[in-house]
């Protein structure tokens, strides 16, 4: 009933911009911590963004200053800016959150977005 699906993802060259976005639909009361993860071939899945209920970011050292988090509470959507793109950002991003609906809190994944940077 409840589910985040991404989009955005795609292939860009070097020093390009993307935008992804992520909405959560389904019966939702509150929206909590919201994420940006990646997942690079053979590699985990890493945190890439996070950003709290009330707008307090986070990012991992290797997307300070090229990639901006943001959230839409109204539109249950959250986004990722990605500026500068290096070949080395080339992952399946996926969208995580903390969700309130008819059963409580729990947390959920989308689908999940490729990104390809090419050099």
């Amino acid at each position: 009933q409840v589910q985040l699906v991404e989009s955005g993802g795609g292939l860009v060259q070097a020093g390009g911009s993307l935008r992804l976005s992520c909405v959560a639909s389904g019966s939702i009361f509150s929206l909590g911590p919201m994420r940006w993860y990646r997942q690079a071939p053979g590699k985990q899945r890493d945190l890439v963004a996070h950003i709290t209920s009330g707008g307090v970011k986070n990012y991992v050292d290797s997307v300070k200053g090229r990639f901006i988090i943001s959230r839409d509470n109204a539109k249950k959507m959250v986004y990722l800016q990605m500026n500068s793109l290096e070949p080395e950002d080339t992952a399946v991003y996926y969208c995580n959150a903390d969700l309130r609906g008819a059963t409580g809190w729990a947390g959920y994944w989308g689908q999940g977005t490729q990104v390809t940077v090419s050099s």
